[in-house]
């Protein structure tokens, strides 16, 4: 499981593309965003690389990550 700061994420609308964007590539992914901590959570099979460019390309930075 990985966890990504993501600073710009501040609504519904945030968090459901960003998960819509992350099960593209891994329609099989477990995600959980929380906005008050600005953390997405991820399980999932693909590469913490390609998480982080499947936030990106949905337009959001991801300033940080941590592995949990």
């Amino acid at each position: 499981m990985s966890r990504f700061t993501v600073t710009n994420m501040s609504c519904g609308h945030c968090t459901e593309a960003i998960e819509k964007s992350i099960q593209a590539i891994d329609p099989t992914a477990t995600v959980a965003c929380d906005l008050a901590t600005k953390i997405v959570t991820v399980e999932s099979f693909i590469s913490d690389r390609a998480v982080s460019e499947a936030i990106r390309e949905a337009g959001y930075d991801v300033s940080a990550r941590a592995a949990t």
